[in-house]
């Protein structure tokens, strides 16, 4: 799996962690109510899953760009410096987030 590929998959596990607890709150917040919204809770049993899917392919994607150097053939897009770090800013910029979403139902007791 490339980079790209493990981070959105990353993504997906963190969303799939968040659904019992953001979720809900977010669709509160945009006006979007009724009974159903009560049963993304039912996911919360499935919430230690995707937190080990999240971070493993969070670990994955910071392994391949972080730790291992590029095989690339001179000229590829892959082997240029510039385009490492864009890879590296976007895995940044999406990964910061996804930490303080997976961590939500922990840090949301403070805030209220």
């Amino acid at each position: 799996m490339n980079p790209k590929q493990t981070l959105m998959a990353a993504i997906f596990a963190g969303i799939g962690a968040s659904l019992c607890c953001v979720a809900p709150l977010l669709l509160l917040s945009l006006g979007i109510g009724g009974a159903w919204v009560a049963t993304l809770t039912a996911f919360e049993p499935l919430r230690p899953i995707f937190l080990g899917l999240a971070a493993l392919f969070i670990g994955l994607s910071f392994r391949k760009l972080h730790l291992i150097s590029p095989a690339c053939e001179t000229g590829k897009p892959c082997a240029e410096e510039d385009v490492i770090r864009k890879q590296r800013f976007i895995f940044w910029g999406v990964t910061l987030p996804l930490i303080g979403l997976l961590a939500f139902p922990w840090i949301a007791p403070f805030f209220y």
